[in-house]
């Protein structure tokens, strides 16, 4: 079997796709970017089950959200001009900080 924790950060990765590819879908009234966005979820789903056969539950999906959340974050501040303000971006680096411990505390 393949790292899990590989697919774990695939499977982070392609949430980072499916969250920023729902902004494109403008509430799913685009075709394209809601079919695009629909697989990119399905597969993201698909790494995570994987990743899950051997990362325990609660890390797994933690590390997972977090994955997604900071890259959505730093996507937003690129692609659509939010804000970069420095209180923003140490929260940021707190999920960094709690992902790093996640993975450092974990078992496997």
């Amino acid at each position: 079997m393949p790292n899990p924790w590989l697919l774990l950060l695939i499977a982070g990765l392609l949430e980072v796709g499916w969250a920023i590819g729902l902004k494109y879908t403008q509430g799913f009234t685009k075709p394209l970017p809601s079919v695009l966005t629909i697989i990119t979820m399905i597969a993201s789903f698909y790494f995570l089950a994987q990743a899950l056969k051997t990362i325990p539950v609660g890390t797994g999906y933690a590390v997972w959200t977090g994955i997604g959340a900071v890259g959505t974050a730093i996507l937003g501040i690129v692609l659509f001009a939010e804000s970069s303000a420095l209180p923003r971006l140490a929260c940021i680096g707190l999920i960094v900080a709690g992902i790093i411990g996640l993975k450092l505390t974990s078992p496997t």
